[in-house]
């Protein structure tokens, strides 16, 4: 028995793999470094359980009416380490306070991404700012739901997917469970990452300390992808780094990505966090190109969350149909780079640079340039 006939469907959240009872199936990677579930047939008893907690298999509707607002973070210092306004962190504390666990997507010693779980404010740092890179959920669900039973709150973020694929896993309600996503472009190959950071070693040479996909220096729209080494350090403009091109040409995307099932406006989710991109024309009052987040709460639980946190964010209510013009990542899937196919079949036998070079151009960027432009002006 296979979880997913057509492999291209499936979004690697790790459900199947936190629910067979058996230890039958295990997540490995295939030849674009994105991991898949296999079963051992040996092992496997037919009970079914992973195909009834797949997400893909077991899409879930839901019908609500999500509330947007713009914001940001009072704590300056706070909003400068975020990558828009600094309010997952304050929902995290909140649950913190609670006595709760957060779970969410942090670097491992060598900067790979994965998720696992904190339990007090000064770790909250490596849940925060941007990892664009497909995070491995690895035992998490599981990890969640014994401090569920234990009556823990707990605070479970990630991508669209990821929180599907908790909330199916569980197949309960849990009065404390709290999820949070994002409006998300799509996840890169952890390969992909691994032969960038091996580019990037050999370049600058050092010990790497830190990295930041969203570096505020020169502003959150301008922002920059920076890596800070014992001895110096890299910093360039996202338009410029090769890693971040890859990722906005929709080269370097898992297969699921390019039709996505958790992209709607309806989401099981409790608050749905996003950059406000479009700010600028909905509450120009807003834009101090800081970092403006869009939050958009999707339940009752979510709408608690928010009040608790309000007298230390700035904010205003907007329409949500406005706040979502200018991020089409909410309901629409990326297409696929007609290059994608070379640039995998060429990642083991060109350098990094001239891979992505040759198999990425500056059209597509001029052209979502151009797309925006005309979203704005059709807007007005």
């Amino acid at each position: 028995m296979e979880v997913l006939e057509d492999k291209s469907t499936c979004c690697g959240c790790h459900a199947c793999y936190n629910v067979c009872p058996k230890d039958a199936i295990t997540m490995k990677e295939d030849e674009k470094g994105f991991k898949y579930p296999v079963i051992d047939k040996e092992k496997c008893i037919e009970c079914g359980l992973c195909r009834k907690v797949c997400p893909v298999l077991n899409n879930e509707k839901v019908e609500n009416k999500p509330t947007a607002y713009s914001a940001y973070n009072k704590d300056e210092n706070v909003r400068k380490k975020s990558s828009s306004g600094g309010i997952f962190t304050l929902i995290a504390e909140e649950i913190l306070e609670r006595d709760g666990v957060i779970f969410g997507a942090s670097f491992d010693e060598e900067f790979n991404v994965y998720h696992t779980y904190i339990e007090n404010k000064k770790e909250l740092g490596k849940f925060r700012g941007s990892k664009y890179v497909q995070s491995s959920i690895g035992d998490t669900y599981k990890k969640a739901r014994e401090f569920l039973e234990n009556n823990r709150y707990v605070l479970f973020t990630g991508t669209p997917c990821q929180v599907e694929g908790l909330k199916s896993f569980l197949r309960k309600n849990y009065d404390k469970l709290y999820t949070q996503d994002i409006i998300c472009h799509g996840v890169p190959s952890p390969k992909v990452w691994e032969k960038y950071k091996e580019y990037r070693k050999e370049i600058d040479k050092g010990n790497l300390q830190e990295i930041s996909f969203r570096n505020k220096d020169n502003g959150w729209k301008e922002y920059n992808v920076n890596f800070e080494y014992d001895n110096n350090k890299y910093i360039n403009n996202h338009n410029k780094d090769l890693y971040i091109k890859a990722f906005l040409q929709d080269i370097a995307l898992r297969d699921s990505c390019y039709n996505c099932l958790f992209k709607k406006k309806n989401r099981i989710s409790d608050i749905t966090l996003a950059d406000f991109w479009g700010i600028e024309n909905v509450l120009p009052e807003m834009d101090d190109n800081k970092g403006t987040s869009l939050v958009i709460v999707n339940s009752n639980k979510g709408k608690e969350l928010i009040e608790k946190i309000k007298n230390k964010i700035i904010y205003q209510e907007v329409n949500f149909e406005e706040a979502i013009k200018c991020n089409p990542s909410m309901t629409k899937s990326v297409g696929m780079n007609k290059n994608r196919d070379k640039f995998f079949d060429n990642i083991d036998n060109m350098k990094f640079d001239k891979l992505v070079k040759k198999y990425t151009s500056h059209n597509n960027i001029i052209k979502r340039a151009l797309g925006k432009i005309k979203r704005i002006i059709k807007r007005k």
